[in-house]
């Protein structure tokens, strides 16, 4: 019952920061639909992780290449999303209101990506790996 109860949680935290995500897009004040530009960000945050979970043993407890790769490329997309909308806030494409909608959506989209992992990351019975 408390994977249920998590994976509420994290579909919560998911509408929640595309909310803020949609808001910084779409209120008539700023009226820029350039910040949806993260949903891919989104979708590839997760990938190079997933992926080197795919490939690497995890009983070996010594440092792995594969692994800390997929942890540099996942840092690299989600700096990225931060920092374009400053980029399109410091030139002009957006308003800085918008932008701190954005960055408040990445930081609760991101939060809940790394929910995700810490919830169903583990070997157990109830993992994402069955799905």
């Amino acid at each position: 019952m408390a994977g249920i109860k998590a994976l509420i949680s994290l579909s919560f935290g998911g509408a929640v920061g595309l909310m803020f995500l949609m808001l910084g897009c779409a209120l008539p004040v700023y009226n820029a639909y350039w910040p949806l530009f993260l949903l891919f960000f989104y979708i590839l945050a997760p990938i190079p992780y997933c992926i080197s979970r795919r490939v690497v043993d995890d009983t070996d407890s010594a440092s792995n290449a594969c692994k800390e790769l997929a942890i540099f490329l996942t840092t690299g997309i989600v700096v990225s999303a931060f920092g374009l909308p400053i980029i399109f806030a410091r030139a002009l494409v957006m308003a800085w209101g918008a932008c701190a909608l954005v960055l408040t959506g990445n930081i609760v989209i991101f939060c809940t990506i790394l929910g995700f992992f810490l919830v169903f990351g583990s070997n157990d019975d109830f993992s994402w790996q069955q799905w």
